[in-house]
């Protein structure tokens, strides 16, 4: 699971990789065939502009919350480096120095929406992707390619014991694609190529079919891997695209897809929050296709109806107009928490990104519980940066913070369903339409 989440407290730091490793391995893969319609639900429900039309007010909403999204990453992005901070303060000023390439990689495509919609300055916007680029590709520490999960955000130290990370450095590059296809600029286009075309894959394999967790450099590879259906499936598509440093296909097969029957919704899910259904489909398009094993976007709609089920089967805490738990902040620190089947300390908080990742996959849903919480906790739930990242008025308790990647998926989600705009653009860089092809994706 990806690591870019930090909690509040200085020790014991618990970050979604380390989660996974409770869950990794030994699953049986599971093919996955069940249409929506089986389930009463219109296969092409989510797809924007055709079956759902945006209301006047929910378009507003959406563009609220794009552009707020959108002025973190820009306030909170180095002009030095054009790395992102990992959190800041939800009021706006921050003095943390931690930056995440995860948050950087939702950051650089966030300044594409922005740049698109005409939120920033266009000749600001291209000056600071030039200057991420260039330290990307010139200062940023790495190792066969792979960068280090965090670092100071203008200096580009790693931080103590941070771990090289196969995940986050695919979310970064996912963001890096993006700005190549996107800007007409010859400078963004060299460098973010070179940037991919440097990552070393099969060494992160390290002898196996599945990538390697991470690597320490006091330590080496971790002995875990990514061999259970996540976020990660991104990483591999970029492994098997890869024009330089490819891995083999087969290596798509290689990871378990185990099966969830949640109230007889059956899809591949793994015992872990709903971004792992999110992440990658921010940018690759899996609308209309499938491989051996499944329709992954119908398969993602049906786990966001299962998990906003699960919520509401806790009524003491959750509603129609209040659901959504992924892995977040909380009133104690940090926590991998949602279900089905449930994780974590349970206890009524809601985060506003569960529901926002989803926007694409159940829009009615999604936007209404969205606009309702944002209707009714007002200020103390919205601010400078669109929602904070957790909130849970029982106790009561309103997060501080908001996080890089919380902004990023909700940022990215939401322009997916207005435009499919982020989609069409990642989808331009051939190595993303060669890896599915590789992988025997077929139109349905």
């Amino acid at each position: 699971m990806n690591a870019s989440r930090t909690s509040n407290h200085s020790a014991g730091r618990l970050t979604r990789r380390r989660f996974l490793q409770t869950l990794s391995g030994g699953a049986l893969a599971a093919t996955y065939a069940s249409p929506l319609r089986a389930f009463g639900l219109d296969p092409q429900a989510a797809e924007p502009g055709v079956a759902y039309k945006l209301r006047p007010d929910e378009e507003a909403f959406l563009d609220q919350l794009e552009r707020r999204g959108c002025s973190f990453f820009w306030e909170h992005g180095s002009a030095v480096s054009g790395q992102v901070l990992d959190r800041a303060h939800a009021a706006g000023p921050e003095t943390r120095r931690l930056a995440s390439i995860a948050a950087t990689g939702f950051g650089l495509t966030a300044l594409c929406i922005a740049d698109w919609r005409r939120y920033l300055p266009h000749d600001e916007i291209l000056k600071r992707v030039r200057a991420t680029m260039r330290f990307h590709w010139e200062k940023l520490p790495h190792n066969h390619g792979f960068f280090y999960h965090f670092s100071d955000i203008d200096t580009g130290v790693p931080a103590n014991r941070t771990e090289l990370s196969p995940i986050d450095t695919s979310l970064l590059l996912c963001g890096i694609l993006t700005c190549r296809a996107y800007f007409r600029d010859a400078e963004i286009h060299d460098l973010a190529g070179k940037i991919y075309e440097r990552v070393d894959w099969p060494w992160m394999l390290n002898g196996g079919k599945t990538f390697a967790m991470a690597w320490h450099r006091d330590s080496g590879f971790e002995t875990h891997r990514w061999d259970t259906y996540s976020e990660e499936m991104m990483m591999y598509l970029l492994g098997i695209g890869s024009p330089t440093h490819p891995i083999d296909p087969s290596c798509w097969d290689a990871f378990a897809r185990p099966q969830v029957d949640y109230e007889g919704l059956h899809y591949i899910s793994n015992a872990a929050p709903l971004f792992t259904h999110q992440y990658s489909q921010a940018w690759y398009d899996f609308r209309h296709k499938r491989d051996a094993y499944a329709d992954y976007f119908a398969n993602s709609v049906i786990a966001t109806l299962a998990h906003k089920r699960f919520c509401l089967d806790m009524p003491n805490y959750y509603s129609e107009d209040y659901w959504g738990i992924t892995a977040s902040d909380y009133v104690k620190g940090y926590t991998a928490w949602g279900g089905p089947p449930a994780r974590g300390p349970i206890d009524g908080t809601v985060v506003p990104a569960a529901a926002a990742g989803s926007l694409p996959f159940l829009p009615k849903d999604c936007l209404h519980v969205l606009m309702a919480m944002k209707a009714k906790y007002g200020d103390k739930a919205w601010g400078r940066y669109g929602f904070v990242d957790a909130f849970n008025p029982r106790l009561p308790w309103y997060d501080t913070d908001v996080l890089g990647i919380d902004q990023g998926i909700s940022v990215i989600m939401a322009e997916n369903l207005r435009s499919g705009k982020v989609w069409s653009i990642f989808m331009q860089n051939p190595e993303a339409q060669a890896a599915m092809q590789r992988c025997g994706f077929i139109a349905v």
